[in-house]
């Protein structure tokens, strides 16, 4: 069962190498854009329990409440191809009391060109009556320590886009 430690540092982003498929691909040996959404919540859920200690199930069954996917917003830059290695990273980039968004990007091995980034909204509801509800105890506290501050009210996803470019560019 996740307990929060508010001495441990808890790392904002996490970070998959996965290899495209082929079965995943269409005929022109491209990642199948639906196929995106499998490889991001994948690389996620196979980090979060390893960087964070926690299983969503924990949460789930501790407070009687999980999130609920009610917005995707994507964006294909680059082509993914079959056989090709890729990096997926993930973070929490906005938080309130009872909804997040999870910012999901793909980019070459390298790291050096971005090939897609994703938004994903999320609504915190009782598993019990179906009903939204707040971000609680070590939920509230594990949200605080993972987020990154993005202002997703302020920037759109180009400009968003744009902003991840050039950090991968520096790097």
């Amino acid at each position: 069962m996740f307990e929060f430690d508010k001495e441990k540092h808890y790392p904002k982003e996490t970070e998959s190498r996965v290899v495209i498929r082929f079965q995943d691909c269409d005929p022109l040996q491209h990642l199948n854009n639906a196929k995106y959404f499998d490889y991001f919540f994948n690389a996620r859920e196979d980090q979060v329990p390893k960087l964070y200690g926690v299983e969503m199930i924990d949460f789930i069954r501790k407070y009687n409440a999980a999130w609920v996917v009610y917005n995707h917003n994507i964006s294909y830059i680059r082509p993914a191809k079959v056989g090709e290695w890729v990096r997926i990273m993930s973070r929490v980039i906005w938080h309130d009391h009872h909804s997040l968004v999870v910012e999901y990007y793909m980019t070459d091995d390298n790291k050096e060109e971005l090939k897609t980034l994703m938004w994903t909204t999320m609504r915190y509801v009782d598993i019990k009556d179906g009903r939204s509800t707040d971000h609680k105890g070590a939920v509230k506290s594990f949200l605080l320590a993972v987020s990154e501050d993005v202002n997703v009210a302020g920037v759109s996803i180009r400009e968003r886009i744009k902003e991840i470019k050039s950090k991968l560019i520096q790097t």
